[in-house]
């Protein structure tokens, strides 16, 4: 992975199970935002980017170490 992107998995809850990716997401943009979820639902590089079903997100963290 580059320097300038950082990887967040994401995991999403539908009926009663449980999925997770993961993506990248310019180290940038998340240093402006305190929260994960304001980068993915306020960016507008995010939002044309990937599609990420805000009503079903459960959890959304940096991955480290991987």
């Amino acid at each position: 992975m580059s320097a300038d992107r950082v990887p967040v998995r994401l995991v999403f809850a539908d009926r009663g199970h449980f999925h997770e990716i993961t993506i990248e997401l310019p180290a940038e943009l998340l240093a402006r935002h305190t929260r994960i979820i304001d980068a993915l639902r306020d960016e507008i590089d995010v939002t044309s980017s990937v599609y990420v079903d805000l009503r079903r997100l459960v959890a959304a963290h940096v991955v480290e170490g991987e």
